[in-house]
């Protein structure tokens, strides 16, 4: 304790077996009051303070009925979808094993996978009238691959809002490196009404992530 009372940074000393990176990355989630704040909520991840503080500025939450979770691992989105609408159905989709949530139909596949929309709009029974996204491709180390392979998933995020949303619905996604790109910007832009980048402060300063919202679908 300080003599202000207060518990000073938590500190973890390097064990045998971790490595530096590991070290810092366990204090940061130690000092992390996000993360603390999601384990006494019951939420599984820090990540859905993102969604709590975008829909807050966005209400993007309001009114929706049939909602699509793209990289929905380990389930932090679908968790505050649930308890923000309770009676809207939800559909998540990832490549890792996701612990079930009541209430949410889970698809452990690949969103790249030519069958995957179907299976999602099947899961729905109807068009989705929100479209979240918050996937990110595995890094490899190299910042400009890491980087392609994150936008390219944006990209095929965005086609299938634009394919299957409801007319007036909206889509979400996480971007990188300060916002979405020409190429997508001028797609969501003639698609939806309103586009504009938000960064949520439940993320991380140091973050290179953004997020696109893009509300008030014209139709097809």
């Amino acid at each position: 304790m300080t003599r202000s009372g207060r518990n000073p940074d938590k500190r973890v000393r390097t064990a045998k077996r971790r490595t530096a990176s590991s070290t810092r990355w366990l204090e940061r989630q130690l000092n992390d009051p996000y993360v603390r704040q999601a384990k006494a909520d019951g939420y599984r991840s820090r990540a859905a303070y993102k969604l709590i503080e975008l829909d807050e500025k966005f209400a993007l939450l309001k009114g929706a009925r049939r909602i699509v979770d793209l990289g929905i691992a380990p389930g932090g989105w679908s968790q505050v979808v649930r308890k923000q609408v309770p009676k809207a159905s939800v559909v998540g989709i990832d490549l890792l094993e996701t612990d079930p949530i009541e209430g949410v139909a889970i698809l452990q596949m690949d969103f790249m996978a030519d069958e995957a929309p179907t299976r999602l709009t099947e899961a729905l029974d109807g068009p989705p009238d929100l479209v979240l996204s918050d996937m990110a491709a595995n890094t490899v180390g190299h910042k400009q691959t890491d980087h392609l392979r994150t936008m390219g998933l944006v990209e095929a995020a965005a086609y299938f809002a634009i394919e299957t949303l409801e007319e007036g619905g909206a889509f979400v996604a996480k971007v990188l490196a300060g916002g979405a790109d020409n190429d997508l910007l001028a797609l969501l832009k003639k698609h939806f009404r309103k586009v504009k980048h938000a960064k949520p402060p439940a993320s991380r300063k140091g973050s290179s992530e953004w997020y696109v919202i893009a509300q008030e679908f014209k139709g097809r």
